[in-house]
């Protein structure tokens, strides 16, 4: 089939100078999520008609298997499908989706699709308790579909039918450009409507078939910053829902923000407020406190993640402890049982196993060996102001608190640092290195007091 997805419209109510079909649900536009349903059908050709920000639309979907059409004047849907047709196939049936409708599942487009072989006009249609603002499926007495009628062009007896159309349609292909072409805009909107089309298709002896979703939320659009709230709710309870039951515990699934793809092992905990973006990966036992940002991070088994820790792009080996309030940044790389204390950040760095930064220190470009233990205030000055260096610390090393290792710099297995040091210069294996100082004493001294005002 062919897919043509509509992205042209300004979205006014959206208050905002990005096109609404790149406003972001769990972390992506709400057209790659329609884009990515998409391309699950194996569609022949995907044509997204774009028109308000036209070129920023381009730029963030583009990709081999796009096409796009540009609506220059957004005059209806029927109009905007109108500026596909030279570029998707006559031979085959078109399947009409929204860019901004983005949670309908592949299941129930197949399902659809199904039902509108052989030339049939399928429609997905569900049924609303409150159909206010939607447009009605006017049906005869057999049931049969006779027309679309939008609620501003309804009348009373039309306004109180329950079921909708959704505009996600299947329409044969060779004869739509006749449809579309037979068009009129002697409505309230003055638009081209698509909807119409199902008129056409009656009168050309077409059968009109109608299928409707699993569930109601999968066929909401977003029109406002408060529909995007609720659809991103939604999404995320539905990925709770599929993590609960894989196994994993959510602590509370209403607070808990997947942007990207989480993967989970067996017995792996998440408390509340955590956010996980890009590809995540947690293995078997990894808990994750409350509070925490996650991002391209892979952390491996048994590890424990304390509250207000952020990763990116790092990954950290097997028993492992983080945090509380540590930070680790792309190229960290921590070992098994490595720990991570508080207010400690790591970038572009290794810590092999069992090594240990517990306090306020800060470690870049940097190669830790196995079983060092750094001291809290300790730093990696790794950036001359134009160049970034390396330090080596070897295996067994002890670090003092307060060090300042200066690169380039190689510190040897089993040494010692003492507390205060700036290091330098290499220091060779199983020595002690301390900056020699004086401590001075003095009897008699006064503190001094503050005068009273």
């Amino acid at each position: 089939m062919n897919i043509v997805i509509l992205a042209a419209g300004t979205g006014k109510r959206m208050r905002s100078a990005l096109p609404k079909v790149l406003h972001r649900l769990a972390g992506r536009p709400l057209l790659a999520h329609v884009i990515d349903t998409a391309r699950t059908l194996q569609p022949a050709r995907i044509v997204v008609v774009v028109g308000h920000g036209a070129d920023a639309v381009r730029e963030a979907v583009a990709a081999p298997d796009i096409a796009f059409a540009l609506q220059a004047e957004q005059l209806g849907t029927g109009h905007a499908v109108q500026q596909a047709l030279p570029l998707i196939d006559p031979a085959l049936p078109t399947l009409v989706l929204y860019g901004d409708v983005p949670l309908t599942k592949a299941s129930t487009l197949k399902r659809l699709a199904d039902a509108a072989v052989e030339g049939r006009y399928g429609i997905l249609t569900v049924s609303l308790d409150d159909p206010d603002g939607y447009g009605r499926i006017v049906r005869d007495a057999g049931g049969y579909v006779t027309r679309i009628v939008e609620q501003k062009d309804a009348t009373a007896d039309e306004l109180r039918i329950a079921e909708i159309n959704t505009g996600i349609v299947v329409t044969p292909t060779a004869q739509l450009a006749m449809w579309l072409g037979a068009l009129r805009n002697d409505n309230a909107q003055g638009e081209f409507y698509l909807t119409d089309v199902v008129e056409h298709a009656i009168e050309a002896g077409f059968d009109i078939v109608t299928t409707q979703p699993d569930e109601v939320w999968e066929t909401l659009g977003v029109n406002s910053k408060a529909q995007l709230a609720e659809l991103e709710r939604i999404h995320q309870r539905n990925v709770s829902d599929e993590l609960l039951a894989g196994g994993v515990t959510v602590i509370d699934p209403a607070r808990l923000d997947v942007r990207g793809t989480l993967t989970c092992g067996r017995d792996v905990s998440i408390d509340v407020n955590c956010v996980f973006e890009g590809e995540v990966t947690l293995a078997d036992g990894v808990t994750v406190g409350a509070n925490c940002v996650l991002r391209d991070a892979t952390i491996g088994s048994g590890t424990r993640i304390e509250p207000f820790t952020h990763i990116e792009g790092a990954r950290v080996g097997a028993n492992a402890v983080l945090g509380p309030y540590a930070r680790l940044r792309p190229g960290a790389a921590l070992g098994d049982q490595a720990h991570v204390g508080n207010f400690v950040e790591v970038k572009n760095a290794t810590l092999g196993e069992g090594s240990k930064a517990n306090h306020l220190t800060y470690i870049g470009d940097a190669d830790i060996g196995a079983r060092v233990n750094v001291g809290a205030g300790t730093i990696t000055c790794n950036y001359d102001g134009a160049n970034k260096f390396r330090t080596i610390i070897e295996d067994d090393v002890f670090v003092g608190s307060d060090t300042q290792l200066v690169a380039p710099v190689r510190v040897g297995r089993g040494v010692t640092i003492a507390a205060g040091t700036t290091v330098w210069k290499d220091v060779p294996e199983g020595t002690l290195v301390l900056n020699e100082k004086t401590q001075v004493t003095r009897d008699g001294y006064v503190r001094p007091v503050k005068k009273k005002s």
